[in-house]
């Protein structure tokens, strides 16, 4: 997982953004937001770049307006991408470290938190390397609901092992994950009668888009809150 468009458009990561507060939560230090005593929860998995994205916690803070707890874990102990151009940083020492094996079991350990304080319903959204890992959970009915942005590789036997709801947004240009190979996994999907899912490609937009666009760029601000907001709707119908 080191495809060039991984890395374009890094944030300007702010431990101090959003309205929520940072907080160690099953084991990971997160940003937290929302009303604590919701029985309905929000999990976000960053990209590479890690929880300290301002537009990641943007979308965090936007969904507590629907009465979500939303919780944002460092997956990344604190070392997330901050310049894949520093000639010390190598990608795939990186990538051994901060395995989605090892996410997926920090995630398990979130999810079992969030049950442990009273929540009864729990819908996870994964960016680029916190899609691939949100796959991995959707193999199980733990979460209620899943979003899949962008994500990095994933493969036809994670496909095949869903088991809850899921919806993947791509980019039409996309180097990890194309259009026709997401269309391919949504005609998989969508011969499974037991969950309901669906695919969308974003036209005109590349990898990393949800979160990674230019505030300046009214387009790309346009697609960006439009997938923001399927992701919501998808929220709202299953995480319930």
């Amino acid at each position: 997982m080191s495809c060039s468009q991984c890395f374009e458009n890094p944030p300007n990561l702010s431990s101090t953004c959003g309205v929520g507060s940072v907080q160690e939560f099953g084991g990971l230090q997160t940003y937290i937001t929302g009303p604590l005593d919701s029985k309905l929860a929000i999990i976000l998995l960053s990209d590479i770049f890690g929880y300290e994205a301002p537009n990641l916690r943007k979308v965090a803070d936007k969904y507590v307006e629907s009465g979500f707890l939303v919780v944002v874990p460092d997956f990344f102990y604190g070392d997330p991408v901050i310049d894949f151009n520093d000639p010390n940083f190598d990608v795939k020492s990186w990538l051994e470290v901060h395995s989605t094996d090892k996410g997926y079991e920090d995630a398990k350990a979130v999810i079992a938190a969030l049950k442990s304080k009273g929540v009864s319903a729990i819908g996870a959204g994964g960016f680029c390397w916190g899609g691939m890992v949100l796959m991995k959970l959707a193999s199980s009915t733990d979460l209620h609901a899943a979003v899949v942005l962008h994500p990095g590789s994933i493969t036809e036997d994670e496909v095949d092992d869903v088991k809850i709801h899921i919806a993947i947004l791509g980019a039409e240009f996309d180097q990890w994950s194309p259009p026709e190979k997401l269309k391919q996994f949504g005609e998989k999907l969508s011969a499974k009668s037991e969950f309901d899912s669906y695919v969308k490609i974003f036209p005109g937009v590349a990898h990393g888009w949800t979160v990674k666009y230019n505030a300046d760029d009214e387009s790309a601000v346009k697609s960006a809150e439009e997938s923001h907001l399927d992701m919501l709707n998808w929220f709202t119908k299953y995480v319930k």
